[in-house]
């Protein structure tokens, strides 16, 4: 087996394992996982406003409060 044919055999395999991936990041049953995902940074500003709501002025941690202690 020369060079070339090594070469022709590597890039079927890279191009079979890209269509792969292809097929299965668009396949119909991984949408609602990766729509799930794709929505989990908006969680966090979710999470950080209910917490908000309960949260009194006299118990809010802020970093002026604390000082800041890198320096």
């Amino acid at each position: 087996m020369d060079m070339g044919t090594f070469r022709g055999i590597t890039t079927l395999l890279i191009l079979i394992a890209f269509i792969g991936i292809v097929v299965w990041a668009y396949s119909k049953r991984r949408r609602r996982d990766f729509d799930e995902a794709a929505h989990l940074p908006f969680a966090d500003e979710q999470e950080d406003t209910q917490r908000d709501d309960f949260t009194s002025p006299d118990e809010v941690d802020s970093r002026q409060d604390r000082g800041d202690k890198n320096t």
